[in-house]
């Protein structure tokens, strides 16, 4: 939707990525409460309040005028929202075993790729339309999504061999170390992901909706990755060892898609969605990581400080990337991004997990 909105509202593409990232930063102020929320009342109490709350902020987007309206209730959906990550991954985690942790949690994963991939082939069309339409149909599926979330979801017990929590996530250095390093690793899935569309569309001459294509391939693509991910770390008992790989892995893919950005399409492309692919299929393994460390019986919280972390930085890469590009060249704001998974895998080097 970002080249209907620019249009729309005038937007440049540094206040392009603010929008981009509102609803992240929502998050950020939400997810450790609604974490302690899950581990007080349940899974299936927070996630009808949260999500019910996220539809509604998303269709009063459809009939918001001007940046600072929509800004807001984007940020409000974002607020509400973040209620799916404790809730929806506590239950998850508690219904397997630790050898099929890695594998459960890269399907529940899939839930953004898959989205991803809906939205990208949708929205184009929705918001050639009107905008509207589009905020109007995202909120319209997480009403439908809370409807169903109410019959299916239910709360989960502790496994019996659970230990008792002895302390808050929140004292945990270890925790706090895989939150930080997530937190780095995550800027390609931001910025070269997220800024796919604008890349292809505002600089390769592409139209919105073939580069909402090359988007949508990648979300695809990234539904098998996580997956995948998820099963490598169940295979090697380690969640943090395959997250650090593909962070350095990813750096380089994202140098090199620097160097071709002027390339001819056949040269970019490939690069561009194999870089995005792999940018994507890491997050279950800082998920089970985080709650890993911190067991059941916290990990509402645990869940929630490690996203908050993440959705902090989150929030803060796409403005700042798009005022880099703006300032520079796509060149240059890819350049800086390949840095920062580096430095996530420097944080995360030597950690156990």
């Amino acid at each position: 939707m970002a080249p209907f909105l620019r249009q729309r509202y005038h937007l440049s593409l540094g206040e392009t990525g603010v929008l981009i990232s509102a609803s992240l930063a929502g998050s950020v102020l939400s997810l450790v409460p609604w974490g302690f929320a899950t581990d007080r009342f349940g899974e299936r109490a927070v996630l009808l309040v949260g999500l019910g709350s996220c539809g509604v902020a998303l269709v009063g987007a459809a009939f918001a005028h001007g940046f600072w309206p929509l800004f807001a209730l984007l940020l409000a959906a974002g607020l509400a929202g973040a209620s799916v990550q404790a809730a929806s991954g506590r239950a998850v985690m508690a219904a397997f075993p630790l050898e099929q942790r890695g594998l459960a949690l890269g399907i529940r994963q899939t839930a953004i790729p898959i989205a991803g991939f809906a939205v990208s082939l949708t929205l184009p069309h929705l918001a050639r339309v009107g905008v509207a339409w589009g905020f109007g149909s995202l909120g319209a599926a997480c009403l439908v999504a809370t409807a169903i979330g109410g019959v299916a979801i239910a709360d989960v017990a502790a496994p019996i061999d659970a230990p008792a929590a002895v302390s808050s996530p929140l004292h945990d250095a270890r925790l706090w170390r895989i939150a930080l390093g997530s937190a780095l690793v995550v800027a390609p899935q931001m910025c070269v992901v997220g800024f796919t569309v604008l890349l292809l569309h505002d600089h390769r001459g592409l139209s919105a909706g073939r580069a909402a294509a090359v988007l949508a391939l990648v979300q695809a693509l990234g539904i098998a990755a996580r997956i995948g991910a998820g099963r490598w770390s169940d295979v090697v008992r380690s969640r943090l060892a395959p997250l650090r790989t593909i962070a350095v892995v990813d750096s380089v893919l994202v140098l090199a898609c620097s160097v071709v950005l002027d390339a001819p399409l056949v040269a970019l492309l490939p690069l561009l969605v194999v870089a995005g692919v792999l940018a994507m299929s890491w997050n279950g393994l800082a998920f089970a990581a985080a709650i890993e460390a911190a067991g059941h019986r916290r990990s509402g919280v645990a869940i929630g400080l490690q996203q908050s972390v993440l959705n902090g930085f989150g929030a803060v890469y796409p403005g700042v990337f798009g005022a880099l590009v703006g300032r520079t060249s796509w060149t240059w704001g890819f350049v800086a991004v390949a840095l920062l998974p580096v430095a996530g895998w420097r944080v995360l080097r030597g950690l156990a997990g």
